[in-house]
């Protein structure tokens, strides 16, 4: 299964463009905050957040995981940087789908585990003491 979800040929060039060179793709030594979640597919999803003033200056995204895993992660990160926590927290699986254009229809939980890990590290970064 691992092998289907990984074949090229299913997406177009864009999206492998993203997936073979993201920008925020990485781990921080010590961010404002972090998390980590593992999909019902396996697919393994960690944020990294500096936050400051309300407003996340920068992220990284790792995963372990399918190449629309890592396409979900980068376009997810893309949507975040720079904005103020309030904005980040309309940002939906739904809105990340409508940037990715031509995504595998059985690849759109992808968006929901990368967006539910950007809000988990949102969340660490919101209640802490």
């Amino acid at each position: 299964m691992e092998e289907e979800r990984d074949d090229e040929s299913l997406y177009p060039d864009d999206l492998l463009k993203i997936a073979k060179d993201p920008d925020h793709l990485g781990r921080m030594n010590d961010p404002s905050s972090s998390a980590y979640i593992k999909g019902p597919c396996g697919d393994e999803m960690e944020f990294y957040l500096v936050i400051d003033n309300g407003v996340i200056k920068d992220i990284a995204f790792y995963s372990e995981g399918c190449i629309a895993t890592r396409i979900c992660g980068e376009m997810t990160s893309k949507l975040a940087k720079g904005k103020r926590i309030e904005e980040v927290l309309d940002l939906s699986p739904k809105k990340v789908m409508g940037e990715l254009n031509g995504l595998p229809a059985d690849q759109k939980h992808c968006t929901i585990l990368a967006v539910s890990t950007l809000y988990k590290a949102i969340a660490e970064y919101l209640l802490k003491p």
